[in-house]
């Protein structure tokens, strides 16, 4: 899945494709909810300036019925497809940051819930020239005391303690972290 960043004075829109061989539910929060995008397929959303918490993901597995109300196998937000929380780990997130510090954006693609597909960061306006890419299949070789169905689960959400969340501010790399970071 790429996404392209295009700002304007008034709004970061995001052209989200699915250039994966198979369907992907993309899924974005606060901003936009979520669609079905078959291979090939592209779906636009609008983050207005100051957007807080924002993320986009692709879902996988997913099965919905014509309410909108389904199961997916990775990303899963509580059973709906229009989501409005985070999804369930494992899944590959880009995160962003529109109008911050010194009215500058910010964007990265981030494996802290783990991975469950390959993702590519295009920005299109602003002379920016850095593109955050994972598009090496993890899920191949995955730990496997971090694998799930359809994913790399990040050893936070396995293990559960300091020394893999990062809460107490003191931890170090770990063997895990260098796994997902090569």
């Amino acid at each position: 899945m790429s996404l392209l960043l295009a700002t304007t004075a008034n709004a970061a829109n995001f052209l989200i494709r699915n250039n994966c061989p198979y369907t992907v539910w993309a899924a974005s929060v606060p901003v936009g909810g979520g669609r079905q995008l078959n291979s090939g397929q592209e779906w636009t959303i609008t983050a207005n300036p100051g957007t807080t918490g924002p993320r986009i993901w692709g879902s996988t597995g997913s099965n919905f019925d014509a309410s909108g109300h389904g199961r997916c196998q990775t990303g899963d937000c509580s059973g709906v497809l229009q989501y409005t929380g985070y999804g369930q780990p494992p899944n590959t997130l880009a995160k962003y940051a529109t109008k911050q510090f010194n009215n500058l954006d910010f964007f990265d693609i981030s494996l802290v819930d783990g991975f469950n597909g390959p993702m590519e960061f295009v920005p299109t306006s602003g002379g920016c020239t850095r593109r955050p890419r994972c598009t090496t299949d993890i899920n191949r070789q995955c730990p496997n005391e971090l694998w799930a169905p359809g994913g790399c689960n990040s050893p936070c959400t396995v293990f559960k303690t300091d020394q893999y969340c990062y809460n107490s501010g003191s931890s170090g790399p770990t063997t895990y972290s260098k796994f997902f970071k090569d």
